[in-house]
C-alpha cells in the first residue's frame, strides 16, 4: 500500500506502546508500523510537523502523543521529543491504531460551488453548515470529504489542499491548492499577508464613532470558558496578535452593516473582534449575538477573496453573492449592499 509517500505494512506492535487518550474508544483492532522518509521539502523541520504532513489524516497532536510514548523511530532509534529536528532522507517508522479521525479521510461526493479552478487551485463558496475538515462530531459530510470525491490527487496533499478555514456557519469563499507547491506558496501569502480575506457582517448595535477601526486585540481561549476564544492579555494568558480591519457600510435602528478584513487568521477572529466592540453579530450567541433579522446562524459571508496566483502571478478577485438568508436578512432591518 501506498499513501502520501510512506510505504506501509501492518504490523501488530508490542505491549509496551499505549493508545493516546485522544481517541479512547475508537481505535481499530490492529497497530499498524507505517515506514516513513522525509523529503526535501521537510529538511529542517520538526518530527512532528514531518509526520503530519506525511500522515495527514492523523492530528498533529495525535502523532505528538505517539512520539511521546515511544511509537516513533528515527533512523532506527526511538526519539520521544516531537521538536527533534529532521533532515532531508531521514526515515523510521511510527506506530498507529486507525481511529475515526484517520477514517475520516475518505471520498463522499457533495455538490462543490466551484468559482474558479484551474491545474493548480480552487476557489470554492462553501454554504453555511458544511464543516470544513473533519473534527471530533463531524467525521464525515465535510468539505474534505467532497474534495477527495472530486479529485484523487487531494489525498496526497496535507488536509486536502485547505489552507485556510471559515466556520461552520460561516459562509463564503475558500481557496484550496492542487499541488504541493500551490499549497506551500499559498501558505507562504496567508503568514506575509498577501492574500485578501474580506467579509460581510451584519451586527447588533448602530456604528459610531470613526467609520474605520484598526482592531489590534490579541487572542487565545477564554480563560473563563475553554470551548470560546477571548481578547486576552498576553502579559497573563496565551495567545497571540491578532488584527483586523473593520470598515462601517450602513446603519439599521439597532444594527451595522460592516466589511470586515483579515489581517491575521485567528479561530473565530471576526466574531471575536466585534464582540469585543460591543457590536456582536446577529445571532452568534456562542459571543452574545441574540437571534435576530430571520438569521439561524451568525452573520458572516467571507465575500470577497483577492490573491496573487502562485504559479502565473495574476492577481486574481472573486466575490460571492449573499446567501439567501443574508440578502432576507438585510430586507427586514433595510439596510443595502451593492457589491459595485
Amino acid at each position: 500500500m501506498k499513501k502520501s509517500g510512506l510505504s506501509i505494512s501492518s504490523v501488530p506492535l508490542g505491549d509496551g506502546v499505549e493508545e493516546p487518550a485522544e481517541e479512547p474508544g475508537e481505535a481499530g483492532p490492529e497497530f499498524e508500523l507505517r515506514a516513513w522518509t522525509a523529503g526535501p521539502q521537510q529538511h529542517g523541520q520538526r518530527l512532528d510537523r514531518v509526520l503530519a504532513d506525511l500522515a495527514p489524516e492523523f492530528s498533529r497532536s495525535y502523532l505528538q502523543q505517539l512520539i511521546e510514548l515511544g511509537a516513533v523511530t528515527l533512523n532506527q532509534r526511538v526519539v520521544s521529543k516531537p521538536a527533534a529536528r529532521v533532515k532531508a532522507a531521514d526515515g523510521g517508522t511510527i506506530g498507529l491504531r486507525p481511529s475515526a479521525q484517520s477514517q475520516a479521510f475518505r471520498p463522499e461526493l457533495m455538490p462543490l460551488d466551484l468559482v474558479y479552478s484551474d491545474e493548480h487551485l480552487l476557489v470554492i463558496n462553501k454554504p453555511a453548515g458544511l464543516v470544513v475538515h473533519p473534527a471530533p462530531g463531524n467525521w464525515s459530510g465535510t468539505l474534505l470529504n467532497g474534495l477527495l470525491a472530486f479529485d484523487a490527487a487531494f489525498m496526497d496533499l496535507p488536509r486536502a489542499g485547505i489552507v485556510h478555514r471559515l466556520d461552520k456557519d460561516t459562509s463564503g469563499l475558500m481557496v484550496v491548492a492542487r499541488s504541493r507547491p500551490v499549497m506551500d506558496a499559498l501558505v507562504r501569502a496567508i503568514a506575509a499577508r498577501e492574500l485578501g480575506r474580506h467579509y460581510l457582517a451584519l451586527a447588533h448595535r448602530r456604528w459610531t464613532g470613526p467609520p474605520s477601526r484598526d482592531v489590534l486585540a490579541p487572542m487565545g481561549r477564554d480563560p473563563r470558558n475553554r470551548l470560546r476564544m477571548a481578547v486576552v492579555d498576553l502579559a497573563l494568558h496565551p495567545g497571540k496578535t491578532a488584527r483586523t480591519e473593520v470598515t462601517w457600510l450602513e446603519n439599521a435602528a439597532d444594527a451595522c452593516l460592516l466589511r470586515c478584513s483579515l489581517h491575521t487568521g485567528r479561530t473565530h477572529q471576526v466574531r471575536v473582534h466585534l464582540a469585543w466592540l460591543g457590536h456582536p453579530l446577529l445571532s452568534d450567541e456562542t459571543y452574545a449575538g441574540a437571534v435576530a433579522a430571520g438569521m439561524r446562524r451568525q452573520a458572516l459571508h467571507a465575500y470577497q477573496l483577492v490573491l496573487d496566483h502562485p504559479v502565473t502571478g495574476l492577481r486574481m478577485s472573486f466575490q460571492a453573492p449573499l446567501p439567501a438568508d443574508f440578502q432576507a436578512a438585510l430586507a427586514h432591518l433595510a439596510l443595502r449592499y451593492n457589491f459595485n
